[in-house]
């Protein structure tokens, strides 16, 4: 960690407390999809896990590091929404029952509080003793399992050529909170570099994931929807100037009356006995 030129804990706590906010309702919006729709097809259950674990390193710097209490708070709401889903996707997907879910995803609650509330108290001894390498680390794991899991969801792109199971009003809020974090430790008393290297390099992977959506969702759905609206056009057109979508019949019977038909059938016995008689 290096000197701040500028130190404002009032804009750090403002920031940091709208980066928790937005961090404690990013996944609601996804819950509430996949509870509507009774499944979470495209959402990747691996993604949901790397972000429960990346949520306990990531308060265990926040806290060791000192950060304001909104963004030590943080990486516990993180933890605990992207349990939910991740359990969420089992129920749905695996037709797990409402036991078999709790079972599974409490024990592995109650392991993750354990490990949090251990290692920041030896990293606090390490601090003391002048050991920070250890601090680092925990930046670095969870700077890789916030990245880790996202990159999951790139690999689901790729795949599918499409972004799919994801909602993006999650992403946006999800991206609002890094970008909010990163003003906090700006705005730290120290400018912490692996804290914005935390928080910055997530933002970077939703930037991404905009801008796949805006590729494979955004622009065929636009160039269908011009692609309809010029076959409405057209076909306005075609039916103003009287042409149907169908081969038109020949004009004579379009236009038959009964004298024309006597007159047709006078002209065709004519020609048939001119045939006779050539014979």
């Amino acid at each position: 960690m290096s000197e701040r030129m500028m130190d404002n804990p009032a804009l750090a706590n403002v920031f940091g407390t709208l980066g928790a906010v937005c961090w404690s309702v990013q996944l609601i919006p996804q819950i509430v999809i996949n509870w509507r729709r009774h499944n979470a097809t495209g959402l990747q259950p691996t993604m949901m896990m790397l972000w429960a674990w990346a949520g306990v390193p990531l308060g265990v710097y926040n806290i060791v590091s000192n950060f304001n209490i909104a963004l030590q708070i943080q990486p516990q709401i993180l933890a605990v929404l992207s349990l939910l889903t991740w359990i969420q996707c089992y129920y749905y997907e695996q037709k797990w029952s409402i036991a078999r879910s709790l079972a599974v995803v409490l024990p592995i609650a109650c392991i993750m509080a354990g490990i949090e509330v251990a290692l920041v108290f030896a990293l606090r001894i390490g601090v003391k003793r002048g050991v920070h390498w250890p601090v680092t680390l925990i930046a670095v794991l969870a700077a890789a399992f916030l990245a880790l899991g996202v990159l999951r969801h790139y690999w689901d792109i790729y795949v599918h050529r499409t972004v799919r199971g994801i909602s993006f009003l999650f992403v946006g809020i999800d991206a609002l909170g890094d970008l909010t974090s990163i003003i906090s430790v700006v705005f730290q008393p120290y400018l912490d570099v692996l804290g914005l290297v935390i928080y910055g390099a997530e933002l970077v992977l939703w930037i991404g994931i905009f801008a796949c959506g805006g590729y494979y969702n955004l622009v065929p759905w636009i160039r269908k929807r011009q692609g309809e609206r010029r076959a409405s056009i057209q076909e306005v057109e075609r039916a103003q100037d009287g042409i149907s979508l169908h081969d038109p019949p020949s004009s004579t019977s379009v236009f038959r009356t009964p004298s024309s038909d006597i007159e047709l059938r006078s002209r065709t016995g004519v020609v048939r006995a001119s045939n006779e008689a050539q014979g």
